[in-house]
């Protein structure tokens, strides 16, 4: 029995995978959408994502500057995706439920969002420290 299930799996169309790069593009947007709606702090790190970026062209960093900024925000941004997909598994598997192995999951997938961050706070500190400093003192 198990392998006529299996063959019959295999006639049976994927409706999971998408055809068509529009579909795919617009699935893509829709999970943007979801975690900016539903996702505080995703929303925090965007937002905070534009101080940086105010500030860099406030003091007309220069383009490697730019590079490091921008990459720190896209890491911090990815992580916060990565940490809600983590999340949305996790709970999904466990029905809301404790388990330890589930907390244990979140809590590293949160981690990586903080080392991150921590990254990104370091990486604007060493550029723009100095430009405060050389503009105001």
């Amino acid at each position: 029995m198990h392998m006529d299930l299996k063959e019959k799996n295999k006639k049976v169309k994927n409706n999971w995978k998408n055809r068509k790069f529009r579909a795919s593009f617009l699935h893509a947007l829709d999970g943007i959408k979801v975690i900016l709606k539903e996702e505080r702090n995703m929303r925090h790190h965007a937002a905070l994502g534009f101080i940086p970026i105010a500030l860099g062209f406030y003091f007309q960093i220069a383009a490697w500057e730019w590079a490091f900024i921008l990459t720190c925000i896209f890491l911090v941004i990815m992580m916060e995706f990565v940490n809600t997909i983590f999340e949305t598994v996790v709970d999904m598997i466990t029905d809301y439920e404790f388990h330890p192995l589930a907390k244990r999951a979140k809590d590293i997938a949160a981690g990586a969002v903080l080392v991150s961050a921590t990254f990104a706070v370091t990486i604007a500190a060493l550029i723009f420290i100095p430009k405060f400093y050389a503009h105001f003192f």
